[in-house]
């Protein structure tokens, strides 16, 4: 299979319950609930997406034709012995292109394996953690992970019928957008409202990491 990756650098995981851990951060490019055009954002199951999954030329993009070539390309951009090693792997979807394979093969270079995804694909055998962030108005089959990340405010997702979803961890997160105080104080307020949901902030957006 030939995996076609955005982008692929090391830096601080920005978010979630493993912010500010060191990792290399592994985009794939493409996803199922928008094209990534801006003419299409409108019609898109995503319209608040801020990321750029669009082609492979990001930093450390390209097109890479086998499981152990990427898995060795993820290993460079490490660059370190040090452990232990995690990699994170996201898009876009990851799950349009992540296979047991490439995660077989992340394994055998001393990684630790976490996806981000939207959900509504299943994930594949063999992950250390699944953070799953639901979109309003799709069909999530992926319902049971380690991480459930809400970007909020959200119509159409109501926070207590996700509740009942098997995942240790439940977080809110402010939507990136141009109503950004506001989000921000939807956020607190639903976690204040419900404590089963912890507040996420985007870190690597504060400090300056990509």
């Amino acid at each position: 299979m030939t995996y076609s990756v955005k982008e692929c650098f090391l830096t601080l995981q920005g978010e979630g319950v493993h912010s500010g851990r060191r990792a290399v951060f592994l985009r794939f490019a493409g996803c199922n609930l928008w094209t990534g055009r801006e003419q299409d954002r409108a019609k898109a199951q995503c319209t608040f997406c801020d990321t750029d999954f669009v082609g492979i030329d990001g930093e450390g993009g390209g097109k890479f034709k086998s499981a152990d070539e990427l898995a060795a390309h993820v290993e460079a951009m490490w660059a370190s012995k040090a452990e232990p090693r995690l990699v994170v792997i996201t898009g876009g979807e990851p799950m349009l292109q992540l296979d047991e394979t490439l995660v077989e093969a992340l394994h055998a270079q001393g990684f630790r394996v976490a996806v981000e995804t939207n959900g509504t694909l299943p994930a594949v055998p063999g992950l250390d953690w699944i953070c799953v962030s639901p979109k309003a108005g799709t069909d999530i089959v992926q319902r049971q992970g380690d991480e459930l990340k809400l970007v909020w405010p959200q119509e159409g997702i109501e926070p207590a019928a996700l509740e009942n979803w098997h995942f240790n961890h439940f977080l809110v997160q402010p939507m990136d957008c141009e109503e950004g105080e506001e989000a921000l104080e939807a956020a607190i307020k639903l976690a204040m409202d419900r404590p089963k949901w912890r507040l996420s902030l985007q870190a690597h957006k504060i400090v300056g990491l990509p």
